[in-house]
C-alpha cells in the first residue's frame, strides 16, 4: 500500500515522502497515530502543492543567503582590541565580538554559534572565520584585528 507520510517516521522516511508499506502497518499504526495518509489522487495533489511551495521557499532563502554572502565577503570585518607592546591582545577575539562587528559594519544579524574561528585570535593581523548558514551553505569571511587607539 502506498502512503504519504505526514511526520518523520523512524526506519521508514521523512515528512512529505511517498512510501510503500504493508496494509496492516498502515491501517493499524500509521493512520490511527496520524503519521500518514493514504496516497489517493487528492492527497497526491496536495503533496505536490506542498512540495512546490517548499521548493519555492527554499529558492527564496537560497537567494537571500547568496546576497548576504556577497555583502559579507565584499570587504573585511575590522575589529579592534587592546594590545601590549608586542602586538599581543589582552584576552582573545571571540565569535561574540565578530557577531557584533558584523551587525555594526554589515547590518546583518548572525548567530554567534554559526561562526567558527580557526584558532584563538591573540595577536594583531588578518584571519579567516567560517560562517555556516545551514543546508551546506557556508562562506569564509576576512577579519582584520587592529590595535585600539
Amino acid at each position: 500500500m502506498q502512503i504519504i507520510l505526514i511526520k518523520d517516521v523512524d526506519n521508514l522516511g521523512g515528512k512529505d515522502e511517498l512510501v510503500t508499506v504493508k496494509n496492516g502497518y498502515a491501517r493499524n499504526f500509521l493512520f490511527p497515530t496520524k503519521q500518514a495518509v493514504e496516497a489517493s489522487t487528492s492527497n497526491l495533489k496536495q503533496l505536490e502543492e506542498r512540495l512546490k511551495a517548499k521548493a519555492k521557499k527554499e529558492a527564496a532563502m537560497l537567494a537571500e543567503i547568496t546576497k548576504v554572502i556577497l555583502v559579507l565577503t565584499s570587504s573585511p570585518i575590522k575589529l579592534t582590541a587592546k594590545t601590549g607592546t608586542s602586538n599581543k591582545i589582552f584576552g582573545t577575539i571571540t565569535s561574540f565580538q565578530v557577531t557584533r562587528a558584523i551587525r555594526e559594519q554589515k547590518g546583518y544579524e548572525i548567530d554567534r554559534r554559526r561562526i567558527s574561528l580557526p584558532e584563538e585570535i591573540k595577536e594583531l593581523g588578518s584571519y579567516k572565520a567560517t560562517i555556516d548558514f545551514g543546508n551546506g551553505q557556508n562562506t569564509e569571511v576576512d577579519i582584520e584585528v587592529g590595535a585600539e587607539a
